[in-house]
């Protein structure tokens, strides 16, 4: 005998989840627009729903992944390898695609006075440092403190280690995986509210009066995204898979990039993700080292806002670029990307690196840092956005590929 449902949870359930953001969205702009206090005090929807993300998906990549390897069957094929390949490929194109635009529609900045006090990199050594440090670092701490390459190296050791386990410690394990599952889905139920206040707190407090001195900027940077997003990934997706590649794109994007765009965090949006390929019918043991990974080191949104704000601090000072350390710089900017959930502060402390190339004072690159910032609200949401819908794309275009070779 089933217990009848209450009829606002029967249109809960009957609406899909995606229809219920946008509904979150609207009020959000409308609570901020009408009633710009009340907005402000509803920011903690917001952040109890990111917190929540953020608190679940160190555990979820732990145990997902150690149990993916740990009942992994022989021959079963995993496609790690050509995902990585359309990382590094998706990330240096969005470069090259950045530094195109950066020529074709120069940027000027008006240098703020205060600079941020941040600690950028010395340089690429102590980028590629950071990483290494973080793979060798203690499981616990990296539960704790987000390090998802330091997770994924314990998850990845442990789960060969358990391969060997009795049968039942094995069921264990997939039982754990299958529980926090269920914990993830419960906490996406709560998108809507989370979004609702997000947007509502973003508009209230920061308006977008600060946006326009730097529209042009802004217009750059989005516009590069965009055209990563609708011409550039589809045009690798379709070269990968043979296929019509928008309908997998804009699912991608309004599944993904829909709620990473409000969330500004990747590791916040990888269980959204983990479901999303669930839902395409992906290979587990394929996605679930996949997207945590893609979520450190597919960054095609990171090296265009390095190399975008790199350029426009040069075309301020005045320093001619040639063709050939603008590849460098794109080269430099993809490197530095993959490096960026290593450093606090994320892509825009890699600014300072990038100027360094052509000798650009520190304290001025810091003073482009802190422009970054500005632009934040806008540049940083379409930066995730598209980080993280391209992790879930590339998995699928390599897992479709390798089904139609076999």
């Amino acid at each position: 005998m089933t217990t009848a449902q209450h009829p606002l949870l029967q249109l809960l359930n009957r609406t899909s989840l995606v229809l219920q953001i946008a509904i979150g969205l609207v009020a959000g702009i409308a609570l901020a627009l009408l009633l710009p206090e009340a907005a402000a005090s509803v920011s903690f929807l917001g952040t109890v729903f990111v917190s929540a993300l953020k608190a679940v998906a160190p555990v979820l990549v732990f145990v997902l992944v150690a149990a993916s390897i740990a009942n992994h069957q022989q021959g079963q094929q995993t496609h790690i390898k050509p995902i990585l390949l359309l990382y590094l490929v998706g990330t240096f194109g969005a470069a090259l695609i950045a530094v195109a635009a950066s020529f074709a529609f120069p940027s000027s900045l008006t240098l703020v006075s205060n600079s941020a006090e941040l600690s950028p990199p010395g340089g690429i050594s102590e980028v590629l440092k950071t990483l290494l440090l973080n793979v060798v670092d203690n499981p616990i701490n990296a539960l704790l403190k987000g390090n998802f390459i330091g997770i994924l190296a314990w998850a990845i050791a442990l789960g060969f280690a358990l391969r060997h386990a009795s049968p039942s410690s094995k069921q264990m394990l997939a039982d754990l995986s299958n529980a926090v599952t269920s914990i993830v889905k419960l906490v996406i139920r709560l998108a809507p509210l989370g979004v609702f206040g997000l947007v509502a707190a973003t508009l209230a407090e920061s308006g977008m009066s600060a946006l326009l001195d730097y529209l042009h900027l802004l217009l750059v940077l989005v516009g590069c995204m965009l055209f990563v997003a609708l011409v550039s990934n589809p045009a690798i997706v379709y070269f990968k898979t043979r296929r019509n590649p928008y309908p997998l794109v804009l699912t991608c994007l309004r599944e993904s990039g829909l709620t990473a765009f409000f969330t500004r965090s990747s590791a916040a949006n990888i269980p959204v993700n983990l479901q999303l390929c669930q839902r395409l019918g992906l290979h587990e043991e394929t996605y679930s080292v996949s997207i945590p990974l893609g979520a450190t080191i597919n960054m095609a949104g990171a090296a265009i806002t390095i190399t975008v704000l790199t350029l426009a601090a040069v075309h301020t000072l005045g320093i001619a670029v040639d063709l050939p350390t603008a590849l460098l710089l794109s080269l430099l900017a993809s490197i530095s990307a993959c490096g960026a959930s290593g450093v606090a502060g994320g892509s825009l402390l890699l600014i300072p690196l990038a100027c360094s190339l052509f000798g650009i004072p520190n304290d001025v690159a810091m003073q482009v840092v802190a422009v970054g910032f500005i632009i934040g609200i806008v540049q940083d949401s379409a930066e995730t956005a598209l980080n993280s819908s391209t992790d879930v794309l590339f998995t699928a275009a390599a897992c479709i590929a390798e089904e139609q070779r076999g």
